[in-house]
């Protein structure tokens, strides 16, 4: 039975046969608190009378079901979140009357009360395929449609959708309707429903296509928190910025964005009615990089107003298409429209690294996914889909010109406007614009995974001067594709200025096309070598890059000097990707970072690099050297700490990270003189987010003793509820396991922000005795957690519980025994076969792909398991979730490791306490 699944073919097959003129959805919000009233109504055509097709609804109780005024049974008509309908005529009327039950998993449309102050506030979330948990659809995008709404709800609340919001009539009985206009043509994933005591602030922005209203949303808790002028400023300079770049007016009548709580995603772009996490609008501090990364959601979210709703994909499989152009079009933007002209170096530092990090699992899938139906989308939604695709975008743009994008792109919206397209109808556009051949490029960077590693060759004469010089390009051998580069080649030199500081300065850099095994550059012989030779200068493509021996030594002894922040966030990338390899041991890239980090400039090296650096010292250290490294870093921390700049976001990034790692008695005492007042750093607020993280360091040690209960007294909001909820999992006692592992991996109505929270701390480093009996609980729990849980949380669980802190070799046996007996789906086969080409010329395109059976479709590829998530789990591995390090001694010897998340919120490129937004969002 199908159940909630939908493919390809089924989805092709109705498009083929349907053609949608409208939606009439009555929703009533007034009938319960845990279910609501939906009546929906679709007149449609089919080309074929007499023939069968069947509408969407999931987890509804349904009362009538109406088809060109026949009545259908629903006991008869409505099975597997199906409704049959037989006999169709050339022009149809489905209406269906059914109850819809709320969700508090961020599916569908979303419950929540205030614990502050019992409000209610209601959100929709149909990405990928959850409309039809709210109202009966013909769920898949190239069904487009217009929507009329009308809601029944209190008469004091906010309700808003994607058309204008009209005046309320009033129905007595403190109740009132909205009767929305109808929408524009648009497809069901981006409808949206958001209502419930909102505060709205409305602005405007006045431009060159007209005037476009701008509505700001958010609790009235966090009302003191909506910093509305920045807000409108940043959506103000988007319009301007994309209007212009595209060419095209902004397809919709009004853009309001609305922050709406328990989120699992960062944002989602619903036609006009962007909906957005409302942690977006802090309570507390947060460093340049939270800011940095909330302008390139709101950016993003904006360009897919454009590209994803004004032009839609035809089937999920060009899913990646939308994220990874609104991904590439957010950090440009950024740089030419706000005052984050930097983003590029933060993308770096940390988005593009989780790109990196998910291209090296042995699940690693092409850019562009073979998406063959529903379930499939959900476990290729993933950093891959967002920081690779970017990357690849970014490197197109170069090669093709930014001019020629642009213009194909302005043609691409024309031509599609309101409808449906493929990857080859841009393709095509962009052919066309630029003159180039891309398909060549489409196949060999789109439809091959894997990251290919770029290492410099040379001979020296006696002068030090190059006499041959070439790029040696390698790729993994389940993934040899070998790809055309374009990149710099950077050569920096260390100038002593007259008060005797050394600098580390670019003297010249050449850009070239690297293709093959190697490639040779003429231009550097005869050119004396640098103290620094930095491939991919500029961070043009997508690829690891190697250090030669002098430039790693220059590197060592002095990354602080390279003057250049994006040169720098190479090198800090370079270093990183040599750790994980185990060609750098942990101990040096951590005392790299000690030494380094005080001076960095960028806001996201400030506050993602020590992350990395807290994953070596946990997780890719020999454990006999483990708590040696462990000190070192803590008490390096300290110093930082203290000779941070009053009030700098380095001072609070260096707080938050010495809570996460201490561990000694004086680190613990300090924690608890923090928290009481009896410790001051000058510039060092200890707010209430603050305050948390400090009280999880304490609790992870043990040491927290009614310190949660206290400060949760004083911090009875949601945020607080949630932070309270790990600190109590993070504790190393059994009954804190016991009681986290119950709400995360037994008990489904655990809300999905505090489930996060919560299997977020589960399994810390360092607790090995009280998470041993959790091993086998959890593979047990793992073969059919997916079904128990729903989508989003049986991810969250099955990727952040599993037990990585205990890898060894016999956990290695147990994932394998696992493998080997579990319920679940077995995958299609992932590795390239023996005669695969490894030449760009002849990379093969993904329709060579075989089509997977029955067998096949719950297998997660971003991670080697069946339903284990598709997120940021584990590096380079030589093994499913295990990760293979060299540690020992010098860090060099066999171990195996389970690594950590990039972040202790979703991994990616956001501040640790939030998740990404899908994928990313994630």
């Amino acid at each position: 039975m199908p159940g909630t699944n939908l493919t390809r073919e089924e989805a092709q097959t109705r498009a083929a046969l349907l053609d949608v003129q409208s939606y009439t959805v009555d929703l009533d919000l007034t009938t319960s608190e845990t279910t609501f009233g939906s009546t929906t109504t679709i007149r449609f055509t089919s080309r074929e009378a007499g023939a069968s097709t069947f509408a969407d609804l999931v987890g509804a109780t349904v009362h009538e079901i109406t088809l060109n005024g026949r009545s259908l049974d629903p006991a008869t008509a409505y099975a597997d979140s199906r409704i049959q309908l037989d006999g169709l005529a050339e022009d149809n009327e489905l209406v269906v009357r059914a109850d819809c039950t709320y969700s508090h998993s961020g599916e569908g449309l979303h419950r929540f009360v205030d614990p502050v102050d019992d409000r209610v506030y209601l959100y929709s979330q149909f990405e990928v395929p959850d409309a039809r948990r709210v109202y009966t659809t013909f769920e898949q995008p190239d069904l487009k449609s217009v929507f009329t709404f009308n809601v029944v709800a209190p008469e004091h609340w906010k309700v808003v959708s994607n058309a204008p919001t009209p005046k309320p009539d009033p129905l007595g009985r403190g109740t009132a309707v909205w009767n929305f206009p109808a929408t524009k043509r648009m497809s069901t994933y981006i409808t949206a429903l958001v209502a419930g005591e909102y505060h709205e602030v409305q602005d405007v922005y006045e431009g060159k296509h007209g005037t476009i209203p701008l509505g700001h949303y958010c609790r009235q808790s966090l009302v003191a928190h909506l910093d509305r002028e920045e807000l409108v400023k940043l959506t103000r300079a988007g319009f301007e910025f994309f209007e212009d770049a595209f060419d095209f007016p902004y397809p919709f009548e009004k853009y309001d964005q609305l922050y709406v709580p328990e989120y699992n995603m960062g944002a989602m772009e619903n036609a006009g009615c962007v909906t957005l996490r409302d942690e977006y609008l802090p309570r507390s501090r947060q460093p340049r990089s939270f800011y940095e990364f909330r302008c390139s959601v709101i950016l993003h979210e904006m360009a897919h107003m454009w590209f994803g709703d004004l032009v839609t994909m035809k089937w999920w499989d060009d899913l990646w298409l939308n994220e990874s152009f609104a991904e590439w079009a957010c950090y440009h933007a950024e740089v030419e429209a706000t005052e984050y002209t930097d983003s590029w170096t933060g993308f770096a530092n940390a988005r593009k690294q989780t790109g990196y990090r998910q291209d090296q699992m042995p699940s690693t899938h092409p850019i562009a996914a073979d998406n063959y139906d529903l379930q499939a989308v959900e476990v290729n939604f993933d950093m891959i889909t967002y920081a690779k695709g970017a990357s690849v975008l970014k490197q197109l743009v170069a090669w093709v010109g930014l001019d020629p994008f642009l213009a194909g792109l302005r043609q691409y919206f024309k031509d599609f406007a309101y409808a449906n397209s493929e990857f080859t109808d841009l393709l095509a556009a962009l052919e066309k614009a630029s003159g180039r051949e891309l398909q060549g490029w489409a196949n060999e960077w789109l439809q091959t995974a894997g990251v290919n590693t770029l290492t410099p060759q040379f001979e020296l004469d006696s002068d030090g001067n190059y006499t041959s010089f070439s790029v040696a390009q390698s790729a993994h051998p389940d993934w040899p594709t070998l790809r055309r580069h374009r990149i710099g080649v950077g050569l920096y030199d260390a100038v002593t200025d007259s008060d005797g500081n050394t600098r580390l300065v670019r003297r010249e850099s050449v850009e070239v096309d690297v293709d093959g095994e190697l490639t040779e550059i003429p231009a550097l012989v005869g050119v004396k070598q640098p103290d620094l030779l930095l491939l991919n200068d500029d961070d043009l493509t997508y690829a690891k890059i190697r250090l030669d021996e002098r430039s790693l030594a220059t590197l060592m002894s002095g990354l602080s000097s390279l003057e250049d922040s994006l040169a720098r966030a190479l090198c800090w990338g370079a270093a990183w990707d040599m750790t994980r390899d185990a060609e750098l041991p942990a101990t040096d890239f951590v005392r790299l970072v000690l030494a380094n980090i005080g001076s960095e400039t960028d806001a996201w090296g400030v506050t993602r690099i020590p992350t990395y650096a807290a994953q070596a010292v946990s997780l890719m250290t020999a454990p006999e050297h483990r708590a040696a490294l462990s000190t070192e870093w803590e008490q390096g921390l300290r110093g930082l700490l203290q000779t941070a700049e009053p009030g700098s976001d380095a001072q609070l990034t260096f707080a938050r990270s010495y809570a996460a790692a201490a561990s000694s008695e004086a680190a613990l005492t300090d924690l608890g003189a923090l928290l009481d007042g009896r410790l001051v750093f000058d510039g060092l607020a200890v707010d209430q987010d603050l305050r948390w993280s400090l009280i999880s360091g304490l609790a992870r040690n043990g040491s927290a003793a009614g310190r949660i209960d206290t400060e949760l007294e004083g911090d009875n909001t949601i945020s607080g509820q949630e932070r309270a909820a790990a600190a109590r999992a993070v504790q190393p006692t059994p009954e804190a396991k016991e009681a986290a592992f119950q709400a995360t991996f037994v008990d489904p109505t655990t809300p999905n922000e505090t489930h996060r929270s919560i299997v977020l701390a589960f399994a810390p480093s360092g607790q090995d005795d009280v998470l041993a009996p959790y091993v086998d609980r959890y593979f047990e729990a793992a073969d059919t957690l997916w079904e128990h849980l729903g989508t989003h949380k049986a991810s969250v669980a099955l990727e952040y519980g599993f037990p990585r802190a205990l890898a060894s070799e016999e956990l290695l046996a147990k994932v394998d025994a696992w493998l080997e007996r579990t319920p679940a789906p077995r995958p299609p086969s992932a590795t390239p076969s023996k005669d695969a080409p490894t030449s760009s010329a002849s990379s093969p395109p993904s329709a060579a792909t075989p089509k997977p059976t029955d067998a096949t479709r719950a297998w997660a590829p971003a991670t080697g398991h069946p339903r284990l998530g598709t997120r940021d789990w584990a590096p380079a591995t030589g093994h499913p979730r295990l990760d293979t390090q060299r540690t020992g001694p010098d860090d060099r010897t066999r171990r195996r490791s389970a690594p950590a998340p990039t972040a202790p919120g979703r991994p990616g490129a956001l501040p640790p306490h939030l998740p990404r937004w899908k994928a990313d969002r994630p």
